[in-house]
Protein backbone atom coordinates (compact mmCIF):
# COMPACT_ATOMS: atom_id res chain seq x y z
CA UNK A 1 0.00 0.00 0.00
CA UNK A 2 1.86 3.13 -0.78
CA UNK A 3 5.08 3.76 -2.37
CA UNK A 4 7.35 4.52 0.82
CA UNK A 5 10.72 4.01 -1.24
CA UNK A 6 12.33 3.16 -4.82
CA UNK A 7 12.59 -0.34 -5.16
CA UNK A 8 15.45 -0.70 -7.45
CA UNK A 9 18.68 -1.89 -5.68
CA UNK A 10 21.98 -0.87 -6.82
CA UNK A 11 23.20 -1.24 -10.11
CA UNK A 12 25.95 -3.76 -10.19
CA UNK A 13 27.29 -4.75 -13.54
CA UNK A 14 28.75 -8.32 -13.68
CA UNK A 15 31.84 -8.07 -15.88
CA UNK A 16 33.43 -5.40 -12.99
CA UNK A 17 31.27 -6.09 -9.92
CA UNK A 18 31.11 -2.31 -9.21
CA UNK A 19 28.25 -0.80 -7.79
CA UNK A 20 27.18 2.18 -9.51
CA UNK A 21 25.19 3.86 -6.34
CA UNK A 22 24.93 3.10 -2.57
CA UNK A 23 23.18 0.52 -0.49
CA UNK A 24 19.59 1.62 -0.04
CA UNK A 25 19.85 4.08 3.12
CA UNK A 26 17.83 3.39 6.66
CA UNK A 27 14.40 3.15 6.47
CA UNK A 28 13.37 6.71 7.52
CA UNK A 29 15.95 7.77 5.62
CA UNK A 30 15.24 8.70 1.40
CA UNK A 31 17.80 6.60 -0.68
CA UNK A 32 20.60 7.94 -1.94
CA UNK A 33 19.88 8.11 -5.57
CA UNK A 34 15.97 8.99 -5.26
CA UNK A 35 12.95 7.17 -6.34
CA UNK A 36 13.17 6.48 -10.19
CA UNK A 37 11.52 9.58 -11.51
CA UNK A 38 8.07 9.09 -11.70
CA UNK A 39 7.53 12.62 -13.97
CA UNK A 40 8.49 10.56 -16.83
CA UNK A 41 7.28 7.61 -18.78
CA UNK A 42 11.18 6.69 -20.17
CA UNK A 43 12.03 3.30 -19.36
CA UNK A 44 14.68 2.86 -16.13
CA UNK A 45 17.95 2.20 -16.76
CA UNK A 46 18.83 -1.88 -16.41
CA UNK A 47 19.64 -3.02 -12.91
CA UNK A 48 19.56 -5.81 -10.70
CA UNK A 49 16.46 -6.41 -8.23
CA UNK A 50 16.42 -8.20 -5.23
CA UNK A 51 14.53 -11.19 -4.94
CA UNK A 52 12.30 -9.91 -2.06
CA UNK A 53 10.98 -6.96 -4.08
CA UNK A 54 9.91 -9.37 -6.77
CA UNK A 55 8.55 -11.51 -4.69
CA UNK A 56 6.68 -7.99 -2.74
CA UNK A 57 5.57 -6.49 -6.42
CA UNK A 58 3.74 -9.80 -7.09
CA UNK A 59 2.45 -10.98 -4.28
CA UNK A 60 4.31 -13.63 -3.51
CA UNK A 61 4.19 -14.82 -6.94
CA UNK A 62 0.01 -15.65 -6.63
CA UNK A 63 -1.05 -17.39 -9.27
CA UNK A 64 -3.31 -14.68 -9.34
CA UNK A 65 -0.53 -12.67 -10.83
CA UNK A 66 0.36 -14.96 -13.34
CA UNK A 67 -0.01 -13.71 -17.09
CA UNK A 68 1.55 -16.12 -18.97
CA UNK A 69 -0.75 -17.61 -21.96
CA UNK A 70 -0.09 -21.38 -20.50
CA UNK A 71 -1.15 -20.17 -17.24
CA UNK A 72 0.60 -22.65 -14.44
CA UNK A 73 1.53 -25.06 -17.24
CA UNK A 74 4.19 -23.02 -18.61
CA UNK A 75 7.76 -23.80 -18.26
CA UNK A 76 8.56 -20.45 -17.14
CA UNK A 77 6.26 -18.17 -15.94
CA UNK A 78 5.03 -14.85 -16.75
CA UNK A 79 4.06 -12.67 -13.49
CA UNK A 80 2.54 -9.44 -13.38
CA UNK A 81 3.60 -7.36 -10.59
CA UNK A 82 3.77 -3.76 -9.03
CA UNK A 83 6.55 -1.95 -7.74
CA UNK A 84 6.08 0.36 -4.48
CA UNK A 85 7.16 3.11 -6.97
CA UNK A 86 3.74 2.18 -8.82
CA UNK A 87 5.27 0.79 -12.05
CA UNK A 88 4.09 -2.36 -13.41
CA UNK A 89 6.67 -4.60 -14.21
CA UNK A 90 6.34 -8.09 -16.30
CA UNK A 91 8.27 -11.02 -14.12
CA UNK A 92 10.01 -13.86 -15.80
CA UNK A 93 10.55 -16.61 -13.59
CA UNK A 94 12.82 -19.23 -14.45
CA UNK A 95 12.65 -22.85 -13.29
CA UNK A 96 15.00 -24.25 -10.84
CA UNK A 97 19.14 -24.61 -12.26
CA UNK A 98 17.01 -23.18 -15.51
CA UNK A 99 20.81 -21.36 -15.80
CA UNK A 100 22.97 -22.90 -12.98
CA UNK A 101 25.87 -20.13 -13.74
CA UNK A 102 24.28 -16.82 -12.05
CA UNK A 103 27.38 -14.90 -14.06
CA UNK A 104 26.60 -16.25 -17.09
CA UNK A 105 22.89 -15.54 -16.53
CA UNK A 106 23.87 -12.07 -15.61
CA UNK A 107 25.58 -11.41 -18.26
CA UNK A 108 22.58 -12.80 -20.71
CA UNK A 109 20.60 -10.26 -19.17
CA UNK A 110 22.65 -7.38 -19.37
CA UNK A 111 23.39 -8.07 -22.93
CA UNK A 112 19.32 -7.96 -23.46
CA UNK A 113 19.07 -5.09 -21.03
CA UNK A 114 21.01 -2.82 -23.03
CA UNK A 115 18.62 -2.83 -25.48
CA UNK A 116 16.39 0.08 -25.62
CA UNK A 117 13.32 0.93 -28.50
CA UNK A 118 9.85 1.96 -28.51
CA UNK A 119 9.27 -1.08 -30.25
CA UNK A 120 10.39 -3.22 -27.51
CA UNK A 121 8.91 -4.17 -24.62
CA UNK A 122 12.29 -3.46 -22.58
CA UNK A 123 14.08 -4.95 -19.71
CA UNK A 124 14.35 -3.00 -16.97
CA UNK A 125 16.33 -5.73 -14.80
CA UNK A 126 16.91 -9.10 -13.37
CA UNK A 127 17.05 -11.14 -10.59
CA UNK A 128 20.06 -13.67 -9.70
CA UNK A 129 19.85 -14.39 -5.68
CA UNK A 130 20.83 -17.40 -4.78
CA UNK A 131 19.10 -20.01 -7.25
CA UNK A 132 16.83 -17.99 -8.29
CA UNK A 133 16.47 -16.50 -11.77
CA UNK A 134 14.36 -14.24 -12.97
CA UNK A 135 14.09 -11.51 -15.76
CA UNK A 136 11.69 -8.01 -15.25
CA UNK A 137 10.41 -6.00 -18.21
CA UNK A 138 8.24 -3.53 -18.89
CA UNK A 139 4.37 -4.79 -18.44
CA UNK A 140 1.96 -4.42 -21.27
CA UNK A 141 -1.47 -4.49 -20.21
CA UNK A 142 -3.48 -4.89 -23.59
CA UNK A 143 -2.63 -8.74 -24.00
CA UNK A 144 -0.64 -10.81 -27.20
CA UNK A 145 -1.01 -10.50 -30.64
CA UNK A 146 -2.46 -14.40 -30.23
CA UNK A 147 -5.25 -13.33 -28.24
CA UNK A 148 -6.35 -10.74 -30.36
CA UNK A 149 -6.31 -12.77 -33.70
CA UNK A 150 -7.32 -16.22 -32.55
CA UNK A 151 -9.31 -15.66 -29.41
CA UNK A 152 -10.86 -12.27 -29.53
CA UNK A 153 -14.52 -11.30 -28.51
CA UNK A 154 -15.71 -8.31 -29.70
CA UNK A 155 -13.88 -7.53 -33.16
CA UNK A 156 -11.04 -9.16 -35.47
CA UNK A 157 -7.79 -6.81 -35.79
CA UNK A 158 -8.84 -5.04 -38.82
CA UNK A 159 -6.15 -4.70 -41.93
CA UNK A 160 -4.32 -1.71 -41.39
CA UNK A 161 -3.62 -2.71 -37.95
CA UNK A 162 -2.02 -6.27 -39.01
CA UNK A 163 -0.18 -4.35 -41.45
CA UNK A 164 1.32 -1.45 -38.64
CA UNK A 165 2.04 -4.90 -36.32
CA UNK A 166 4.21 -6.30 -38.97
CA UNK A 167 5.81 -3.22 -39.68
CA UNK A 168 6.49 -2.60 -35.68
CA UNK A 169 7.34 -5.92 -34.94
CA UNK A 170 10.04 -5.95 -38.30
CA UNK A 171 11.28 -2.61 -37.17
CA UNK A 172 12.03 -4.24 -33.45
CA UNK A 173 13.96 -7.29 -34.90
CA UNK A 174 16.15 -4.94 -37.48
CA UNK A 175 17.00 -2.60 -34.34
CA UNK A 176 18.13 -6.18 -32.14
CA UNK A 177 19.95 -7.28 -34.97
CA UNK A 178 21.47 -3.43 -35.41
CA UNK A 179 22.40 -3.57 -31.94
CA UNK A 180 24.48 -7.20 -32.38
CA UNK A 181 21.57 -9.19 -30.68
CA UNK A 182 20.17 -10.79 -34.01
CA UNK A 183 19.10 -14.11 -32.32
CA UNK A 184 15.27 -13.98 -31.21
CA UNK A 185 14.38 -17.41 -29.90
CA UNK A 186 10.74 -18.71 -30.57
CA UNK A 187 9.25 -15.73 -32.24
CA UNK A 188 5.49 -16.00 -32.16
CA UNK A 189 2.27 -14.60 -31.91
CA UNK A 190 2.07 -14.74 -28.31
CA UNK A 191 5.76 -12.58 -28.24
CA UNK A 192 3.97 -9.66 -29.61
CA UNK A 193 2.59 -7.36 -26.81
CA UNK A 194 -0.05 -4.89 -26.72
CA UNK A 195 1.04 -1.57 -24.92
CA UNK A 196 -1.46 1.09 -23.12
CA UNK A 197 -1.72 3.18 -25.95
CA UNK A 198 -2.70 -0.63 -28.14
CA UNK A 199 0.72 -0.45 -30.11
CA UNK A 200 2.40 -3.72 -30.80
CA UNK A 201 5.50 -4.31 -29.24
CA UNK A 202 7.98 -7.18 -29.31
CA UNK A 203 8.86 -8.96 -26.08
CA UNK A 204 12.40 -8.65 -25.08
CA UNK A 205 12.28 -12.32 -23.11
CA UNK A 206 12.60 -13.54 -26.68
CA UNK A 207 16.30 -12.38 -27.00
CA UNK A 208 17.16 -14.58 -23.91
CA UNK A 209 16.57 -19.04 -24.04
CA UNK A 210 13.98 -20.67 -21.59
CA UNK A 211 18.13 -22.18 -20.07
CA UNK A 212 21.21 -21.87 -20.73
CA UNK A 213 21.18 -25.86 -22.60
CA UNK A 214 17.68 -25.48 -23.44
CA UNK A 215 15.82 -25.42 -26.74
CA UNK A 216 14.80 -22.16 -29.04
CA UNK A 217 11.54 -23.19 -30.13
CA UNK A 218 9.13 -24.21 -27.91
CA UNK A 219 6.39 -24.73 -30.55
CA UNK A 220 5.13 -27.59 -32.53
CA UNK A 221 7.95 -29.10 -35.40
CA UNK A 222 5.39 -27.86 -38.12
CA UNK A 223 6.49 -23.81 -37.60
CA UNK A 224 10.36 -24.43 -36.98
CA UNK A 225 12.61 -23.34 -39.54
CA UNK A 226 14.27 -26.77 -40.92
CA UNK A 227 17.70 -25.84 -40.36
CA UNK A 228 17.24 -25.71 -36.91
CA UNK A 229 15.84 -29.08 -37.17
CA UNK A 230 18.85 -29.82 -38.84
CA UNK A 231 21.43 -28.89 -36.63
CA UNK A 232 19.72 -27.37 -33.33
CA UNK A 233 21.27 -23.91 -33.78
CA UNK A 234 19.10 -20.55 -34.07
CA UNK A 235 20.85 -18.31 -36.75
CA UNK A 236 19.68 -14.64 -37.88
CA UNK A 237 18.16 -16.45 -40.81
CA UNK A 238 15.79 -18.36 -38.44
CA UNK A 239 14.30 -15.54 -36.95
CA UNK A 240 13.35 -14.58 -40.53
CA UNK A 241 11.68 -17.67 -40.94
CA UNK A 242 9.74 -17.28 -37.47
CA UNK A 243 8.44 -14.17 -38.94
CA UNK A 244 7.42 -15.10 -41.48
CA UNK A 245 5.34 -17.67 -39.86
CA UNK A 246 4.02 -14.14 -37.64
CA UNK A 247 3.39 -13.10 -41.31
CA UNK A 248 1.07 -15.89 -41.96
CA UNK A 249 -1.10 -15.33 -38.69
CA UNK A 250 -1.12 -12.04 -39.43
CA UNK A 251 -3.16 -12.83 -42.81
CA UNK A 252 -5.18 -15.95 -42.49
CA UNK A 253 -6.20 -14.86 -38.53
CA UNK A 254 -5.30 -18.90 -37.75
CA UNK A 255 -1.95 -20.53 -36.89
CA UNK A 256 -1.50 -22.47 -39.64
CA UNK A 257 1.43 -24.92 -40.80
CA UNK A 258 3.97 -22.96 -43.01
CA UNK A 259 4.20 -25.62 -45.81
CA UNK A 260 0.20 -25.64 -45.85
CA UNK A 261 0.08 -21.79 -46.39
CA UNK A 262 2.80 -22.01 -49.09
CA UNK A 263 0.85 -24.77 -51.06
CA UNK A 264 -2.19 -22.55 -51.19
CA UNK A 265 0.35 -19.27 -52.45
CA UNK A 266 1.88 -21.53 -54.89
CA UNK A 267 -1.51 -22.58 -56.48
CA UNK A 268 -2.58 -18.76 -56.31
CA UNK A 269 -5.05 -19.07 -53.90
CA UNK A 270 -4.63 -16.09 -51.85
CA UNK A 271 -8.28 -15.25 -51.11
CA UNK A 272 -8.60 -18.75 -49.16
CA UNK A 273 -5.49 -17.74 -47.34
CA UNK A 274 -6.85 -14.25 -46.15
CA UNK A 275 -9.19 -14.23 -42.83
CA UNK A 276 -12.28 -14.66 -43.39
CA UNK A 277 -13.45 -12.14 -40.63
CA UNK A 278 -11.70 -9.12 -42.87
CA UNK A 279 -14.90 -10.01 -44.78
CA UNK A 280 -13.08 -8.41 -47.72
CA UNK A 281 -12.40 -5.20 -45.88
CA UNK A 282 -8.99 -5.35 -47.00
CA UNK A 283 -6.57 -4.48 -50.43
CA UNK A 284 -5.99 -6.92 -52.30
CA UNK A 285 -2.82 -5.21 -53.98
CA UNK A 286 -1.35 -5.13 -50.51
CA UNK A 287 -2.29 -8.79 -49.42
CA UNK A 288 -0.43 -10.05 -52.80
CA UNK A 289 2.69 -8.03 -51.50
CA UNK A 290 2.44 -9.13 -47.95
CA UNK A 291 1.61 -12.56 -49.28
CA UNK A 292 4.92 -12.09 -51.56
CA UNK A 293 6.67 -11.52 -48.62
CA UNK A 294 5.76 -14.14 -46.05
CA UNK A 295 6.59 -16.54 -49.34
CA UNK A 296 10.27 -15.12 -48.98
CA UNK A 297 10.75 -15.41 -45.50
CA UNK A 298 9.37 -18.84 -45.47
CA UNK A 299 12.06 -20.38 -48.08
CA UNK A 300 13.90 -23.85 -47.15
CA UNK A 301 17.12 -22.22 -47.99
CA UNK A 302 18.68 -19.78 -45.33
CA UNK A 303 20.55 -17.45 -47.99
CA UNK A 304 17.48 -16.89 -50.36
CA UNK A 305 15.41 -15.36 -47.47
CA UNK A 306 15.32 -11.50 -47.10
CA UNK A 307 17.19 -9.44 -44.31
CA UNK A 308 15.48 -7.59 -41.70
CA UNK A 309 15.88 -4.38 -43.36
CA UNK A 310 14.80 -5.38 -46.33
CA UNK A 311 11.47 -6.71 -44.56
CA UNK A 312 11.29 -2.99 -43.36
CA UNK A 313 11.84 -1.04 -45.97
CA UNK A 314 8.73 -3.46 -47.94
CA UNK A 315 6.69 -3.04 -44.90
CA UNK A 316 6.85 0.66 -44.46
CA UNK A 317 4.84 2.52 -47.54
CA UNK A 318 2.48 0.08 -46.11
CA UNK A 319 0.95 2.10 -43.73
CA UNK A 320 -2.13 3.82 -45.03
CA UNK A 321 -3.61 5.30 -41.34
CA UNK A 322 -0.61 6.70 -39.42
CA UNK A 323 -2.57 9.22 -37.95
CA UNK A 324 -4.79 7.19 -36.31
CA UNK A 325 -3.88 5.84 -32.44
CA UNK A 326 -3.44 1.96 -32.69
CA UNK A 327 -6.45 1.97 -29.57
CA UNK A 328 -8.76 2.86 -32.12
CA UNK A 329 -7.91 0.18 -34.36
CA UNK A 330 -7.14 -2.20 -31.99
CA UNK A 331 -11.14 -1.48 -31.05
CA UNK A 332 -9.86 -1.43 -27.32
CA UNK A 333 -10.72 1.69 -24.81
CA UNK A 334 -7.97 4.21 -23.57
CA UNK A 335 -7.33 4.80 -20.01
CA UNK A 336 -9.47 7.79 -19.14
CA UNK A 337 -7.40 10.90 -18.01
CA UNK A 338 -10.00 12.16 -15.42
CA UNK A 339 -9.54 9.99 -12.29
CA UNK A 340 -13.12 8.14 -11.21
CA UNK A 341 -15.19 9.15 -8.65
CA UNK A 342 -13.53 7.83 -5.06
CA UNK A 343 -15.59 4.47 -3.90
CA UNK A 344 -15.46 6.35 -0.34
CA UNK A 345 -16.73 9.64 0.69
CA UNK A 346 -14.26 12.18 1.27
CA UNK A 347 -12.78 14.29 4.48
CA UNK A 348 -12.70 17.97 4.03
CA UNK A 349 -8.94 16.75 2.77
CA UNK A 350 -9.80 14.38 0.41
CA UNK A 351 -12.00 16.76 -1.44
CA UNK A 352 -9.59 18.92 -1.17
CA UNK A 353 -6.56 16.31 -2.69
CA UNK A 354 -9.82 15.63 -5.12
CA UNK A 355 -10.20 18.77 -6.63
CA UNK A 356 -6.24 19.64 -6.33
CA UNK A 357 -7.16 22.57 -4.39
CA UNK A 358 -3.96 23.52 -3.02
CA UNK A 359 -5.08 26.52 -1.05
CA UNK A 360 -7.76 24.35 0.83
CA UNK A 361 -4.96 21.75 1.37
CA UNK A 362 -2.70 24.43 3.02
CA UNK A 363 -5.41 25.50 5.19
CA UNK A 364 -6.11 22.35 6.27
CA UNK A 365 -2.41 21.36 7.32
CA UNK A 366 -2.10 24.65 9.13
CA UNK A 367 -4.86 24.12 11.10
CA UNK A 368 -4.36 20.61 11.71
CA UNK A 369 -0.28 21.60 12.85
CA UNK A 370 1.20 18.61 14.55
CA UNK A 371 -0.95 16.84 16.39
CA UNK A 372 -0.30 13.75 13.98
CA UNK A 373 3.07 13.74 14.83
CA UNK A 374 2.89 12.37 18.21
CA UNK A 375 4.26 9.60 18.95
CA UNK A 376 6.62 9.40 15.94
CA UNK A 377 9.83 10.82 18.30
CA UNK A 378 11.24 9.32 21.56
CA UNK A 379 13.65 11.53 22.40
CA UNK A 380 16.24 11.50 25.59
CA UNK A 381 17.30 14.59 28.39
CA UNK A 382 20.29 13.86 26.24
CA UNK A 383 19.26 14.73 23.29
CA UNK A 384 18.08 18.11 24.09
CA UNK A 385 21.24 20.41 22.69
CA UNK A 386 21.78 23.70 21.48
CA UNK A 387 21.54 22.00 17.93
CA UNK A 388 18.36 20.61 19.18
CA UNK A 389 17.36 23.63 19.66
CA UNK A 390 18.42 25.06 16.84
CA UNK A 391 16.84 22.70 14.99
CA UNK A 392 13.41 22.82 16.38
CA UNK A 393 14.09 27.17 15.79
CA UNK A 394 14.15 25.92 12.17
CA UNK A 395 11.19 24.22 12.19
CA UNK A 396 9.37 27.17 13.76
CA UNK A 397 11.00 29.58 10.85
CA UNK A 398 9.65 27.19 8.66
CA UNK A 399 6.34 27.38 10.05
CA UNK A 400 5.55 31.01 10.23
CA UNK A 401 6.52 31.11 6.05
CA UNK A 402 4.37 28.03 5.39
CA UNK A 403 1.40 29.94 7.30
CA UNK A 404 2.58 33.28 5.44
CA UNK A 405 2.55 31.44 2.13
CA UNK A 406 6.38 32.16 1.40
CA UNK A 407 6.89 29.40 0.17
CA UNK A 408 10.68 29.38 -0.88
CA UNK A 409 11.86 30.13 2.45
CA UNK A 410 9.50 27.39 4.08
CA UNK A 411 11.04 25.03 1.85
CA UNK A 412 14.39 26.13 2.56
CA UNK A 413 13.49 25.62 6.35
CA UNK A 414 11.80 22.65 6.61
CA UNK A 415 14.99 21.43 4.83
CA UNK A 416 17.45 22.40 7.36
CA UNK A 417 14.95 20.73 10.04
CA UNK A 418 15.13 17.33 7.83
CA UNK A 419 18.93 17.35 6.83
CA UNK A 420 20.37 17.16 10.85
CA UNK A 421 18.06 14.13 11.56
CA UNK A 422 17.63 14.04 14.65
CA UNK A 423 14.34 14.15 14.67
CA UNK A 424 11.63 13.05 12.17
CA UNK A 425 8.23 14.65 11.32
CA UNK A 426 5.76 13.45 8.69
CA UNK A 427 3.79 16.78 8.83
CA UNK A 428 7.43 18.67 7.97
CA UNK A 429 7.40 16.39 5.06
CA UNK A 430 3.57 16.94 4.30
CA UNK A 431 4.37 21.14 4.59
CA UNK A 432 7.05 20.73 2.61
CA UNK A 433 5.57 18.16 -0.15
CA UNK A 434 2.61 20.81 -0.59
CA UNK A 435 5.34 23.86 -0.71
CA UNK A 436 6.94 21.91 -3.23
CA UNK A 437 3.60 21.46 -5.57
CA UNK A 438 3.59 25.25 -5.28
CA UNK A 439 6.77 26.19 -6.64
CA UNK A 440 5.97 23.25 -9.89
CA UNK A 441 8.05 20.44 -8.23
CA UNK A 442 5.29 17.58 -8.17
CA UNK A 443 8.19 15.07 -8.61
CA UNK A 444 9.96 16.24 -5.23
CA UNK A 445 6.41 16.98 -3.85
CA UNK A 446 6.03 13.30 -4.35
CA UNK A 447 9.16 12.33 -2.84
CA UNK A 448 8.60 13.60 0.47
CA UNK A 449 4.87 12.46 0.40
CA UNK A 450 6.57 9.26 0.11
CA UNK A 451 8.79 9.84 3.07
CA UNK A 452 6.25 10.54 5.28
CA UNK A 453 4.37 7.72 4.41
CA UNK A 454 7.74 5.95 5.55
CA UNK A 455 7.62 8.10 8.74
CA UNK A 456 3.99 7.38 9.76
CA UNK A 457 3.05 4.55 7.57
CA UNK A 458 -0.81 4.31 7.98
CA UNK A 459 -1.28 8.51 7.69
CA UNK A 460 -3.85 9.42 5.20
CA UNK A 461 -2.48 13.10 4.84
CA UNK A 462 0.88 10.84 3.19
CA UNK A 463 -1.26 9.23 1.01
CA UNK A 464 -3.56 12.11 0.13
CA UNK A 465 -0.45 14.78 -0.82
CA UNK A 466 0.72 11.27 -3.12
CA UNK A 467 -2.28 11.34 -4.66
CA UNK A 468 -2.12 15.14 -5.56
CA UNK A 469 1.63 15.06 -6.42
CA UNK A 470 0.76 11.81 -8.64
CA UNK A 471 -1.99 13.96 -10.72
CA UNK A 472 0.25 17.05 -11.34
CA UNK A 473 2.67 14.27 -12.87
CA UNK A 474 -0.21 13.13 -15.05
CA UNK A 475 -0.45 9.46 -13.27
CA UNK A 476 -3.82 9.98 -13.23
CA UNK A 477 -4.86 6.32 -12.29
CA UNK A 478 -2.42 5.79 -9.39
CA UNK A 479 -3.28 9.45 -8.40
CA UNK A 480 -6.91 8.16 -7.72
CA UNK A 481 -5.88 4.82 -6.60
CA UNK A 482 -3.81 6.51 -3.85
CA UNK A 483 -6.68 8.70 -2.89
CA UNK A 484 -8.87 5.69 -2.59
CA UNK A 485 -5.99 4.23 -0.05
CA UNK A 486 -6.30 7.48 1.49
CA UNK A 487 -10.26 7.46 1.66
CA UNK A 488 -10.08 4.15 3.20
CA UNK A 489 -7.17 4.81 6.09
CA UNK A 490 -9.18 8.13 7.36
CA UNK A 491 -12.47 5.93 7.44
CA UNK A 492 -10.62 3.04 9.60
CA UNK A 493 -8.85 5.72 11.97
CA UNK A 494 -12.82 7.20 12.12
CA UNK A 495 -14.07 3.77 13.29
CA UNK A 496 -11.54 3.46 15.81
CA UNK A 497 -12.25 6.58 17.06
CA UNK A 498 -9.20 8.33 16.53
CA UNK A 499 -9.57 12.07 15.17
CA UNK A 500 -7.72 12.40 11.24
Amino acid sequence: MGCCESSFLPETHPENGQTNQQQHAHHHQPPSGGPPDPATNETPPFSEFSFSVLKGATNNFSSDNIVSESGEKAPNLVYKGRLQNRKWIAVKKFTKMAWPDPKQFAEEAWGAGKLRHRRLANLIGYCCDEDERLLVAEYMPNDTLAKHLFHWENQTIEWAMRLRVASYIAEALDYCSSEGRPLYHDLNAYRVLFDEDGDPRLSCFGLMKNSRDGKSYSTNLAYTPPEYLRNGRVTPESVIYSFGTVLLDLLSGKHIPPSHALDMIRSKNINLLMDSHLEGNFSMEEATLVVGLASQCLQYEPRERPSMKDIVTTLAPLQTKPDVPSYVMLGISKEEEAPPTPQRPLSAMGDACLRMDLTAIHQILVMNHYKDDEGTNELSFQEWTQQMRDMLESRKRGDYAFRDKDFKTAIDCFSQFINVGTMVSPTVFARRSLCYLLCDQADAALRDAMQAQCVYPDWPTAFYMQSVALAKLDMHKDASDMLNEAAALEEKRQRGGKGS
